[in-house]
C-alpha cells in the first residue's frame, strides 16, 4: 500500500524514474480499488459513477508513474503514445514496463536502487 501511497504523493511528478516494484504494485492496488468499487456499484446497480470519478482521480498518477518507469529503462516517456496502437502497442508497452532498470545513472536521473 505504501508503494500506492508514495505514487498519489508523487503525482503529477514526470521527472525521475520509477523501478518496477513501484509501477506494478500502484498498478495491482488500482486494479484491487477499481473491482472493489465496480463490485460496489453492481451491487446497488449504480451507474458506474464512483469507478468514472475514481478512473479521473487517478488519470494523471497512472500517466506519471508510466512515465518514470520508461524513464527507468531509458526510453522518453513519449513511448507511451504507442498505447495508441491496437494490439501492437499494448504489447510493446508491456514488454517495455516488464524490463529490468538501466544500471547506473542515465539522462532521467540516478538508479532507484
Amino acid at each position: 500500500m505504501e508503494w500506492y501511497l508514495a505514487v498519489l504523493k508523487n503525482y503529477a511528478g514526470f521527472a525521475g524514474r520509477a523501478r518496477r516494484q513501484e509501477y506494478w504494485m500502484f498498478l495491482l492496488f488500482n486494479m484491487i480499488i477499481a473491482l472493489a468499487l465496480g463490485f460496489i456499484e453492481g451491487i446497488f446497480g449504480s451507474p458506474g459513477i464512483l469507478g468514472a470519478i475514481y478512473s479521473l482521480a487517478v488519470l494523471v498518477p497512472s500517466i506519471a508513474v508510466s512515465m518514470r518507469r520508461l524513464h527507468d529503462t531509458g526510453r522518453s516517456g513519449l513511448w507511451l503514445l504507442i498505447g495508441f496502437v491496437p494490439v501492437l502497442g499494448a504489447i510493446v508497452l508491456l514488454i517495455f514496463f516488464i524490463q529490468d532498470s538501466m544500471q547506473g545513472s542515465n539522462q532521467y536521473g540516478p538508479s532507484p536502487k
